[in-house]
């Protein structure tokens, strides 16, 4: 039996979460249903698609996994089921998917037709139980041979190939703000060259790959005075992020606050 993952903006306080995973074991008692997160800001498709991206790879081939977020059904808004590096993927057509495919090609993809009068977590749910028993996207959805783009995805490159000038499509839990810049574009446009990473008034002549690489160890424990030190970092998903040493959005803050950086906020990388 697959895998069902739940991805929503539907929050912890209304009965959204229940419903839905209660309509999953009305249609299939023995599911194993997975959360990925519920705390999404509400109709976030850029953070949706980040946290999907860096949480889906990690579950078996073949889990499938339920993205409800801006999912209201309309005609610029219909609903996609999608075979992509062995895994399902069930959301609406609203760019949500374009990130997760930007390096990945989908095997499938069929707009899904099932709907009647189901809202739109049921029509999610019945596609996900039916893959689930093996069934084929076709029975659910006529075939597609696109989807769409979500711009935020894409970083801007300069002619002449020496400035990369990114987005902040998402800020986590300590506050630490993630471009959409990531490492592999980073090292194609700057072939080794020195840079600078530029965010508001901010300057950074070196991005790090762990936290505590700004940290002089050779230094006795009483004389480390980091918390609280800005630095930049291709963080575990291989994006470059402007993170806060030691940051806590609930007493000193995070770079979102401290710096002043927020959501679509632009980061440039300048190559010397």
């Amino acid at each position: 039996m697959s895998l069902i993952t739940l991805t929503t903006d539907f929050g912890t306080k209304d009965h959204f979460i229940g419903a839905i995973k209660g309509a999953i074991y009305n249609e299939l008692s023995d599911a194993r249903v997975v959360d990925i997160s519920h705390q999404i800001t509400p109709f976030n498709i850029t953070e949706t698609a980040y946290i999907l991206k860096n949480a889906y790879k990690n579950f078996p081939k073949g889990s499938i996994h339920i993205i409800d977020v801006d999912s209201e059904l309309s005609v610029e808004n219909k609903h996609i089921a999608i075979f992509l590096d062995d895994h399902y993927f069930i959301c609406a057509d609203n760019g949500i998917i374009s990130m997760i495919a930007s390096e990945i090609n989908p095997d499938k993809m069929v707009e899904i037709t099932i709907h009647n009068t189901l809202t739109s977590y049921s029509a999610f749910v019945k596609v996900a139980c039916h893959i689930a028993r093996g069934g084929t996207l076709e029975v659910i959805g006529k075939p597609i041979s696109d989807f769409k783009q979500l711009n935020e995805v894409y970083p801007f490159i300069n002619k002449e190939n020496d400035k990369i000038v990114g987005t902040i499509i998402y800020i986590d839990n300590y506050g630490n703000v993630i471009s959409n810049i990531t490492k592999k574009l980073f090292n194609e446009v700057g072939k080794n060259r020195l840079f600078e990473v530029s965010a508001r008034h901010y300057k950074f002549k070196k991005v790090f790959l762990k936290y505590n690489e700004l940290i002089n160890f050779e230094l006795p424990p009483e004389k480390r005075q980091y918390d609280g030190e800005k630095l930049a970092i291709f963080n575990a998903a291989d994006y470059l992020e402007i993170a806060v040493y030691k940051s806590n959005l609930k007493s000193v803050g995070g770079a979102s606050t401290l710096l002043g950086l927020g959501y679509r906020d632009s980061i440039t990388v300048k190559f010397l």
